[in-house]
């Protein structure tokens, strides 16, 4: 039996305020509420109130054959406790039907793989809480930040007792192979990998309104003829990984997304032999076909899929650098408001905001960047650093 795995990332950073020089020593407020309030409730409008809705009706009318899973970083649900509990509502209404699984990831949507295992395995642990708090789960799937993973990443998410862990089908890494199998961390072939196939996921992220493309628009019955056109044994699993705000906030109502998406379970249901599986069903299911070696990180991220929109330049390094450095000395202090200050300056949207990448990807890099540019968002958050610095030391 072929399957299809959907996967959605959800997650919204805690932004940063306009933090000049004359701030530092005066202010430790770092954190614009008014801005994180607004966009929230603007994305729960557009995006998160009407796809739950719409996942939840789809849930109702096709009973345990509709499955999808989420992974929600800890910083969004702190945000949905504090501007929108209605929404951290209806995913818990959600997790109740069944058919939902919760995914583990980094509480802060986080580097700290690339740096620090302690803080690593910190913040798994404190995300696996969360995710314990609310829907009831205790998740054996894992989604690290931005899907980066590597053969070493792989191994320490193995040693927490995770089964598996998905990550990009990137080129680089698969060559003449196809993302449509199970594979193996390489280091440790106890890790199951799940590889998504970024061609039939970006043709619904990124393409779908997209009217200068030449299979536009796109409709269940040919987006099925593609799944279809994928299988290459009765062991396909086509996982469809995307970000949840896809639904709404990239791809507006009016370019009939939520229609496509609500008749997609429709056909593929009744014109292919796929079945929908949550990743923890596609692991028990199939069977690994190889180990896969990735010693270098790859990530979702950028033509590249690398770690360059995070650490591509010497700004990011720098900011990067200082702010892990403060680890040891963050812990030893033990102050809760600095504990949970600490958590939010080290998520990964800092540090893409500094990204000087004006080429392949220049302009999804500038729609994202609520700053001028990138140097005016490593002094902001350089500012804050040196702030948070002093409050350290005192």
């Amino acid at each position: 039996m072929e399957s299809v795995c959907f996967y959605f990332q959800v997650h919204q950073p805690f932004r940063l305020k306009r933090y000049s020089f004359f701030d530092i020593g005066g202010d430790d407020e770092y954190f614009d509420q008014y801005s994180n309030k607004t966009i929230l409730k603007k994305v729960a409008e557009k995006c998160y109130i009407p796809t739950n809705n719409l996942f939840l009706e789809l849930i109702k009318r096709y009973g345990k054959e509709f499955k999808i899973s989420y992974s929600l970083s800890g910083v969004f649900i702190d945000q949905l406790e504090k501007y929108a509990p209605q929404v951290l509502d209806s995913f818990i209404e959600l997790a109740e039907t069944g058919n939902v699984e919760f995914l583990s990831e980094t509480f802060s949507h986080s580097l700290a793989a690339l740096k620090s295992q302690k803080e690593f395995e910190h913040q798994v642990g404190l995300h696996k809480e969360k995710i314990k708090k609310y829907f009831k789960q205790t998740p054996t799937v894992f989604r690290n930040t931005e899907l980066i993973y590597s053969d070493r990443i792989g191994d320490m998410v193995q040693n927490m007792g995770y089964k598996g862990m998905i990550t990009e089908g990137a080129k680089q890494i698969l060559g003449w192979k196809s993302p449509n199998f199970v594979y193996a961390n390489a280091v440790n072939p106890k890790l199951k990998l799940l590889l998504k196939n970024y061609t039939l996921s970006d043709d619904i992220a990124f393409r779908f309104s997209n009217r200068d493309w030449n299979e536009w628009p796109l409709t269940t019955e040919k987006y099925v003829d593609w799944l279809n056109s994928a299988k290459t044994s009765q062991d396909s699993v086509i996982n469809l990984f995307m970000d949840y705000e896809t639904f709404g906030e990239h791809q507006w109502a009016d370019s009939g997304i939520f229609k496509f998406m609500e008749a997609l379970p429709e056909r593929l249901l009744n014109h292919s032999s796929y079945k929908f599986l949550k990743p923890s069903e596609v692991l028990k299911k199939y069977d690994v076909v190889s180990p896969l070696s990735i010693p270098n990180e790859i990530s979702w991220a950028d033509e590249e899929r690398d770690l360059t929109a995070w650490l591509g330049n010497d700004l990011q390094y720098d900011a990067f650098d200082k702010l892990y450095a403060l680890e040891e000395q963050v812990y030893k202090k033990g102050d809760e408001k600095l504990l949970k200050d600490w958590l939010y300056l080290q998520t990964s949207d800092h540090f893409y905001y500094m990204c000087t990448k004006w080429f392949s990807d220049g302009d999804v890099h500038k729609y994202f960047n609520p700053y001028d540019t990138p140097y005016v968002a490593y002094i902001n958050y350089m500012n804050v650093l040196s702030d948070f610095m002093i409050r350290l030391n005192k």
